[in-house]
């Protein structure tokens, strides 16, 4: 760190905004090649969570103190971490403003700030959340009061929602779907509930090949799936939900379907955060009209401000908003940005990987890996096939690997492995 002479503001030669995967997968890399004091990560919370295992905390698989860490056990040493949000980017003038006021200007700023959880988006949330038969999976607090409710389930109608909107994993909503579904099974209750997955999209999932065998899945157990219907409204009091009915561009209709509930799980759209879309609202070049930061889709490079680099959920992207799409991006990223930072042409590109391990229950998971254009698959079979050996790995392996490779800066996804297993050849 050093102070520049106007009004003391501290400056660094890189800072990271955010202190997910991405943005400690990046300062882990930088803090040792870097000057000491001159890498700083700006954030505000106060515990670390591996968030692709919430799902199974959901479904009574794990415990959420396992998959939990203190931000400063995670960011690492050496790096300067300020323990506050971003108010405000400027980086016409190289700096952000800080809650508190305080300024930060920077050579280099990396945006991993993810996604921002928006409840409040949805009529009767979130307070919603602490009353009986809700639940979510995706809020920290919440996390475990999904397998509490799910304990407590008597029978009836169990509805588990997708949002329309963007959404970190977007596998989450029916992965808890089939856990709890599961679970009515094991208790004797599944023949006095009924399932329903309701869903904005007009199908159960994005990638055709995944979604030919979920839709086997829903059929044999007796899943309903709504499409093209989002969460509007929430009545605690009458226990029911209200959906929009959506037209083929995702809009509002006009038209509503009202379900009575007896549990709810909500998956909740979500977001840039404030500070970004302050910057949309401003017409910053930062960003686009939502608050996504503009960036070269394969370089991560600022489109506008070639000092400005993303990773993560917050990318302006094409890709899933997945924790192992992080992982390929960091790969991308650390070598442009260690190339921008030395005057030297970017010649890495990201490939718009992204994976989403779809848990159907307790033994078996569809390892879905793809990138916009279809399938993308590390391993030499049908991923598309429930495997449990795919479950041992999102259970036993994924974790370790997300908190001794990723946030370490020592994973770079399974690309290298990908070549080896299909003998060097894309697929």
């Amino acid at each position: 760190m050093k102070l520049t002479a106007r009004l003391l503001i501290e400056h660094y030669k890189l800072l990271v905004v955010g202190g997910g995967a991405g943005g400690c997968a990046i300062a882990s890399k930088f803090v040792k090649a870097l000057p000491k004091g001159s890498l700083a990560v700006v954030d505000p919370a106060k515990f670390h969570y591996y968030q692709p295992g919430f799902t199974l905390v959901g479904g009574g698989l794990m415990k959420k103190q396992d998959l939990t860490k203190n931000q400063s056990d995670v960011i690492p040493s050496g790096a300067v971490w300020i323990n506050d949000g971003v108010n405000k980017f400027v980086p016409g003038k190289n700096l952000i403003v800080l809650n508190d006021g305080r300024e930060i200007a920077y050579d280099f700023v990396v945006i991993a700030t993810g996604l921002e959880l928006r409840y409040d988006l949805i009529e009767g949330f979130p307070k919603a959340l602490d009353t009986p038969g809700i639940s979510s999976i995706y809020h920290p607090q919440y996390v475990e009061k999904t397998y509490k409710e799910l304990q407590t389930f008597k029978g009836g109608t169990a509805i588990f929602t997708f949002p329309n909107a963007p959404i970190k994993c977007a596998g989450a909503p029916q992965k808890i779907c089939y856990l709890s579904e599961e679970y009515f099974r094991e208790t004797g209750i599944r023949d006095k509930t009924k399932v329903i997955y309701v869903t904005s999209l007009p199908k159960i999932f994005g990638v055709e090949k995944y979604a030919k065998e979920l839709n086997k899945i829903v059929q044999a157990r007796n899943i309903a799936v709504y499409n093209r219907q989002a969460l509007k409204k929430v009545d605690t009091d009458s226990k029911t939900a209200t959906f929009d009915i959506l037209d083929e561009n995702s809009q509002p209709t006009g038209k509503e379907q009202s379900l009575q509930y007896d549990f709810l799980h909500v998956a909740p759209p979500c977001s840039p955060i404030e500070a970004l879309r302050k910057a949309a609202a401003e017409k910053s070049p930062l960003t686009d009209e939502k608050g996504w930061v503009k960036v070269d889709p394969k370089t991560l490079q600022g489109v506008e401000y070639k000092n400005v680099f993303a990773i993560g959920d917050c990318a302006g992207t094409p890709n899933a908003k997945t924790a192992a799409a992080v992982a390929s991006q960091f790969k991308t990223l650390r070598r442009n940005l260690d190339a921008a930072m030395n005057n030297k042409t970017l010649n890495n590109e990201y490939d718009g990987y992204a994976s989403c391990p779809l848990v159907i229950d307790k033994k078996h998971v569809i390892l879905a890996e793809f990138n916009p254009q279809g399938p993308l698959e590390t391993f030499p079979w049908d991923q598309s096939k429930p495997s449990r050996l795919s479950y041992l790995m999102k259970r036993y392996l994924m974790p370790p690997l997300y908190w001794h490779g990723l946030v370490k800066g020592r994973w770079n996804g399974p690309g290298t492995y990908r070549k080896i297993f299909h003998l060097g050849m894309k697929k």
